[in-house]
């Protein structure tokens, strides 16, 4: 067996804003597999800044994997724990391999087009023009679950667009997350969380920076709005760690981003230790290449989750590889009659 690994940027159709800055490209790079005919593709995408595996020798390790790859999934995998991103392109590039459909990962009635997933719809930073455009645009493609992300602009400009919301459609009728990344400051997080709790929104993702354990659990004990972890967990490698975070920090819920966390086996076992603390959880992708995105939906469904998932990221870019996922009424889908275009790919 031969691998190789191909760099692509996807460039985004608009300048997508987040509270750590605009996010105009994506750095993504495809690890594939080739042996007698046969071939398999797996994503490993990095997102410059934010994961953990953003190291000088990213690079280097990946062609480490390609020149060691006989070892197999398995030892590579334990290999590159401090890379989550590439373990996860590692387990996707394995899993296409040995598929007789390169892109059915994790076959399922989903898999099959006969079954989808509900996802938020994701709300960008921006001036508030901007911002309540893209909210009518939601509401308009069907969504019933908002995500809006915060803590950029002015925080009573952003309550007055979620309020405009609110006085449109019940808690029962759009349900409202936000994501802060982090944005608050310890000292005035509690009060922006009880403001924002008179909305009624679902819950809020990571209000104040990573790796302030005991104020972010303090914030859990008092929070009247329900925190999601998210960037928490990124970093958190060892089985002792995962529990002591969950035990200390005591969230509501944790958001899982496959690419982030050590790929599906990191992802299962967030999952077990979270179901057996009380935590709930759903997942979201990272702004991945609809490879990426694919293998995590797929995935995402043989989980059960009833919650709405964070996988509506296909549609951000102008360079995308076309695929037979589709957003329909606020809901991934896979059309198995539409096929992949691969052309963009050395393969």
């Amino acid at each position: 067996m031969t691998a190789s690994y191909q760099k692509y940027i996807l460039n985004f159709k608009s300048p997508s804003g987040t509270s750590r800055g605009v996010l105009k490209t994506k750095e993504t790079w495809f690890l594939i597999l080739k042996e007698n005919g046969n071939w398999g593709i797996g994503e490993c995408g990095i997102l410059r800044g934010l994961t953990i595996d953003d190291r000088p020798d990213y690079v280097t390790t990946l062609k480490w994997v390609c020149d060691h790859i006989h070892l197999g999934e398995e030892k590579l995998y334990e290999s590159l724990t401090e890379f989550p991103s590439i373990q996860i392109g590692v387990e996707m590039a394995f899993k296409s391999f040995v598929a007789k459909d390169k892109f059915q990962l994790f076959p399922s009635s989903f898999s099959k087009g006969e079954a989808s997933i509900p996802i938020n719809g994701l709300i960008w930073m921006g001036d508030k023009v901007f911002m309540k455009k893209q909210i009518a645009e939601k509401l308009k493609e069907g969504f019933s679950c908002i995500k809006m992300k915060i803590g950029a602009i002015d925080f009573n400009t952003e309550l007055e667009l979620l309020k405009s919301i609110r006085k449109e459609f019940s808690a029962s009728e759009i349900e409202l997350r936000v994501d802060a990344n982090g944005a608050f400051s310890p000292s005035e997080a509690l009060e922006k969380l009880k403001r924002l709790s008179d909305l009624q929104l679902h819950s809020i993702e990571q209000p104040i920076m990573p790796k302030q354990w005991q104020e972010m659990a303090r914030l859990c004990e008092e929070t009247p709005l329900p925190i999601a972890l998210d960037e928490e967990l990124i970093g958190v490698f060892s089985s002792e760690d995962k529990k002591q975070l969950l035990q200390t920090i005591q969230p509501e819920y944790i958001i899982l981003k496959p690419s982030f966390i050590g790929g599906f086996r990191g992802s299962d076992e967030w999952i077990y230790l979270s179901e057996k603390n009380n935590v709930g959880w759903w997942i979201t992708s990272a702004l991945e290449s609809n490879v990426g995105l694919n293998a995590i939906s797929q995935y995402t469904f043989t989980k059960n989750s009833k919650l709405p998932q964070g996988l509506g990221t296909g549609s951000l870019y102008t360079n995308n590889l076309a695929s037979p996922l589709e957003v329909v009424n606020g809901c991934l889908m896979y059309d198995p009659n539409k096929p992949w275009d691969l052309k963009k790919i050395n393969l």
